[in-house]
């Protein structure tokens, strides 16, 4: 089995994707720069990382096209909806009996979709 290192997200500012992945604990871990692409890594408490790829170069994307969700667990998805800048909702908040969870899905300041996810009972 290959553990997963990271995922990659193309971000148009580094700076503004680094504050919205740090209200859910993620702290950036380490950084580098090559051909004038910034690549900066946040991680969480059990080492799950994200790369925040931000090239200076590339204009416009289509953002949310090369994966379709970043998934998080938390305690409380309302409390947690409450208490995040999140830049528009996609779906939810609701309850999915057959996952076993309430779940709502927003997007991030690029438009990759993010779900948060609370187990119920």
């Amino acid at each position: 089995m290959a553990p997963i290192l990271h995922v990659c997200l193309n971000v148009a500012d580094a700076d503004a994707s680094q504050a919205f992945y740090e209200q859910f604990g993620f702290e950036e871990s380490w950084s580098f720069e090559a051909d004038g692409v910034e690549n900066r890594y946040v991680a969480d408490e059990n080492g799950v990382e994200l790369q925040l790829r931000d090239d200076p170069t590339v204009e416009e994307f289509e953002p949310g096209t090369a994966w379709d969700h970043l998934s998080l667990r938390v305690d409380s998805v309302d409390e947690e909806l409450e208490r995040i800048d999140h830049h528009g909702l996609v779906k939810g908040p609701m309850d999915q009996s057959v996952a076993g969870a309430r779940v709502v899905f927003f997007e991030d300041p690029d438009g990759h979709v993010v779900e948060l996810v609370e187990p119920l009972a």
